[in-house]
């Protein structure tokens, strides 16, 4: 299967890149942060995962092998498929993740669209143990879970209080979520702002 995808950014979506591998274009489905950072004309460098089905091939694309690894692990979860994997990563870093597992976090983990309680709590209970171990244990992933979800729900409840939709405000905050933390809530709305406005 093709584990990488390196080359010119042709065309640039919201949650998509085209690729130009020697001449080939290749459509790579991204989180929205991944396609926010590229830019037309410039190089990529993808770790990718390709999900082969009856009727399709489809290639998914991330900025880390740890992001690709851990999209690849959410779909061994009863019910998650690449679409609802892909959700998690556009929402929580592999860490976020890990931590609201390790932490039993079932509030972190509803916020990501497309997934209810039932499918958290699933999510919480075959994922666990299996993903990279929160540095300080349980009270490390409660630390960094909370914050993280704490900074990004203010931005996005600012962000619906000036009327963009709820699934806009995910995704400009999880677009933001890499260059802003909890100690700057004004920058990360700022910067979900611009992305808006593109």
């Amino acid at each position: 299967m093709i584990a990488s995808v390196t080359g010119a950014a042709r065309r640039v979506g919201l949650d998509r890149v085209v690729v130009d591998v020697h001449g080939i274009g290749l459509l790579v489905h991204t989180p929205p942060a991944v396609a926010a950072s590229a830019r037309v004309g410039q190089p990529v460098e993808l770790a990718t995962s390709m999900i082969v089905r009856e009727d399709s091939m489809t290639l998914y694309g991330f900025a880390s092998a740890d992001e690709r690894d851990t999209f690849e692990l959410a779909q061994t979860v009863t019910g998650v498929g690449p679409r609802v994997a892909m959700a998690l990563l556009s929402v929580l870093s592999p860490l976020e993740l890990a931590a609201a597992v390790a932490a039993d976090d079932i509030a972190t983990l509803t916020k990501v669209p497309g997934i209810g309680k039932k499918g958290a709590e699933r999510i919480a209970l075959e994922l666990r143990g299996k993903l990279p171990e929160v540095p300080g244990g349980a009270a490390g992933a409660a630390a960094a879970a909370a914050p993280a979800a704490a900074w990004q729900e203010q931005v996005s409840e600012a962000l619906v209080g000036l009327g963009y939709s709820a699934k806009q405000s995910a995704e400009a905050v999880a677009t933001v979520t890499d260059e802003h933390g909890p100690g700057d809530v004004s920058g990360a709305l700022r910067a979900a702002l611009q992305v808006l406005a593109r």
